[in-house]
C-alpha cells in the first residue's frame, strides 16, 4: 500500500508527500503505530478524493523555491529536508526526504537541505533558459538567518558551532556570487516548505495546502459534496 503512494504524491497530491516520506522509511520494520498512520493517510485521501492541483505561471519568469529542514526528527537523529517550487501559483515540484548525514544543529541542517536541493534548483533555471526564457531568475526563500549568512558568505562567518561543516555544502556560495540564485528571508509562519518537514495541523495545514494545490473558491465544498453522493 505504501508503494502506491509515491506516484500519487508526486503527480497530484503533494499534500501527502511528507507523510509518505516517513512511511517509506518504516516498511521493513513497521509497527502498529505506523499502520495507523498509513490508515490515516488513506482516510485523508478518501475524504477528499477529487481535490485538484492547479498550476499557474505568472509573467515574471521568476522561479521561487522554499527550502526548510527539521532537525533530528528521525529515530537515527537525522534531519529532514522539505522543499517546494512555484512559478506563480501551485507547487510545480516538491520534495520531502531524510538527510543522508547527521547534522549537529538546526543551522547545519538548513545548509545541508539547501545543498541537497541545489542541483534541482539550477536544473530548473537552465531548463527554462533552454526553452527560450532569457530573463529567468531563481529565488531561494529560507527562515533561518544563520544558515543564510553561511550560504551567502561561505565559511567566513563560521564560529565554533559551524566551522566543522563540510566545504562541499558551500557549493551554493559560488552560485550566489555568480548571480544564478538569490537568497531571501521568509518568516517562519510563511515558510511553505515547513509543510514537507513535519506534520502540521489546523489552520497552518489548511493554509499551506491551499497554496500548494492552488485551491480555488469552492474546491473543498465540491469535493465534499461529491464524496457524500458516492457514499449515499
Amino acid at each position: 500500500m505504501v508503494a502506491k503512494l509515491p506516484f500519487l504524491s508526486k503527480r497530484a497530491r503533494p499534500d501527502i508527500q511528507q507523510a509518505v516520506a516517513f512511511l517509506t522509511t518504516r516498511v521493513s520494520k513497521a509497527t502498529e503505530d505506523d499502520c495507523s498512520k498509513l490508515a490515516r493517510v488513506f482516510r485523508h485521501l478518501r475524504g477528499e478524493p477529487k481535490l485538484p492541483l492547479t498550476l499557474e505561471c505568472d509573467n515574471t519568469h521568476v522561479v521561487k523555491w522554499w527550502i526548510d529542514a527539521s532537525f533530528g526528527v528521525h529515530p537515527d537523529m537525522k534531519s529532514h529536508t522539505g522543499a517546494t517550487m512555484s512559478m506563480g501559483k501551485g507547487s510545480v515540484h516538491s520534495s520531502s526526504v531524510r538527510q543522508k548525514l547527521n547534522a549537529r544543529s538546526s543551522t547545519e541542517a538548513e545548509v545541508v537541505a539547501v545543498n541537497d536541493m541545489m542541483p534541482m534548483t539550477l536544473w530548473t533555471r537552465q531548463f527554462l533558459e533552454g526553452q527560450g526564457y532569457t530573463t529567468v531568475d531563481a529565488e531561494l526563500h529560507q527562515d533561518n538567518k544563520s544558515a543564510m549568512l553561511l550560504e551567502q558568505n561561505g565559511q567566513a562567518p563560521s564560529g565554533k558551532r559551524t566551522r566543522h561543516i563540510n566545504l562541499r555544502h558551500f557549493f551554493i556560495t559560488d552560485r550566489v556570487e555568480s548571480g544564478e540564485i538569490s537568497i531571501k528571508h521568509c518568516p517562519a509562519d510563511e515558510m511553505t516548505a515547513d509543510f514537507f518537514t513535519k506534520p502540521l495541523n489546523g489552520k497552518k495545514f489548511a493554509m499551506f495546502r491551499t497554496q500548494m494545490l492552488n485551491l480555488q473558491d469552492g474546491d473543498l465544498e465540491r469535493c465534499s459534496s461529491s464524496q457524500e453522493r458516492v457514499e449515499s
